[in-house]
């Protein structure tokens, strides 16, 4: 379970200014201004909290927590997801508030893994949490899928191009020709992909020297 966030809050400034005027958005039971600071409450709710901004102290903080907490603006939710995940894949989610989401409308980010803010219960936050880890295991596993099915596609491209390769030099069949491929690989100790791209650069290769040698 999530026990550490790291904290991007672009708002951080204006929510200490503002945080002791009441707003409508304030619990009436909870005129603390707490809502409008997420490390506060999640702190209160028992997590560890890791504020920051700045890349490079993130790239130093990011191995040490379990997921990402946003508070910027819609527009802006995007990068940062892109930059965090170039350092390491985690749940991320969003802190939505009056700071962030201004308005009504608004294009989220399809990769954010779920919504926490202010206005919600700590039961509310945690069922939010849990339904956002979910969501990003199975996101990640949907992505690796999406990943190997791209890969095999390209290995099939080499094998297929290579077997064209060998029934015209060899004039053989695709079936005899998808033999040679399997008996090389096994007897070089590779995988089939590598014999079929060995094959296809090298007739690349031989096939640009022609065409130069006939050009002169």
């Amino acid at each position: 379970m999530l026990q550490s966030f790291i904290l991007v809050d672009e708002f951080m400034t204006t929510r200490s200014a503002t945080s002791s005027e009441p707003s409508h958005a304030v619990r009436t039971e909870d005129m603390q201004g707490k809502e409008f600071l997420p490390d506060e409450i999640m702190k209160d709710l028992g997590f560890r909290i890791y504020t920051s901004s700045n890349m490079k102290e993130i790239s130093f903080i990011i191995p040490k927590v379990d997921a990402v907490l946003l508070s910027v603006g819609p527009e802006q939710v995007t990068d940062w997801r892109i930059r965090l995940l170039a350092q390491r894949s985690l749940p991320i989610f969003w802190w939505c508030d009056t700071q962030t989401f201004p308005s009504n409308e608004c294009k989220m980010d399809a990769g954010i893994d779920g919504l926490i803010g202010p206005t919600m219960s700590p039961l509310e936050i945690h069922c939010a949490l849990i339904l956002g880890v979910n969501h990003y295991f199975q996101r990640t596993e949907w992505h690796q899928e999406r990943e190997q099915l791209l890969s095999k596609l390209e290995e099939r491209k080499w094998v297929d191009q290579a077997k064209r390769i060998l029934c015209e030099i060899k004039g053989i069949s695709e079936a005899e020709a998808y033999d040679f491929l399997r008996k090389q690989a096994m007897n070089e100790r590779k995988r089939m992909v590598d014999v079929a791209t060995s094959i296809v650069k090298v007739y690349q290769i031989l096939q640009d020297q022609n065409k130069g040698g006939r050009k002169r």
